[in-house]
């Protein structure tokens, strides 16, 4: 679908620099799917709340040593 906007220069030189993008339509439909993202992953965060958990570091670092997805 052809859109016709007006988009400040240097914010879009600045978003180009940021995600590594060339062109204009690039940029933009990366921008948006970094917004879409964005706003599904705080969606979720909300969603699950907040996980206690009670390891220690040593904990921690023992289970990524020992694979314990396995």
């Amino acid at each position: 679908m052809r859109r016709t906007v007006v988009i400040d220069d240097k914010l879009l030189e600045d978003a180009k620099k940021e995600l590594g993008t060339q062109g204009v339509r690039e940029t933009i439909e990366m921008a948006l799917k970094e917004a879409v993202l964005k706003a599904k992953r705080e969606r979720l965060l909300k969603a699950i709340g907040n996980v206690q958990i009670s390891l220690t570091a040593e904990e921690l670092e023992r289970m990524r040593e020992n694979d314990w997805r396995e």
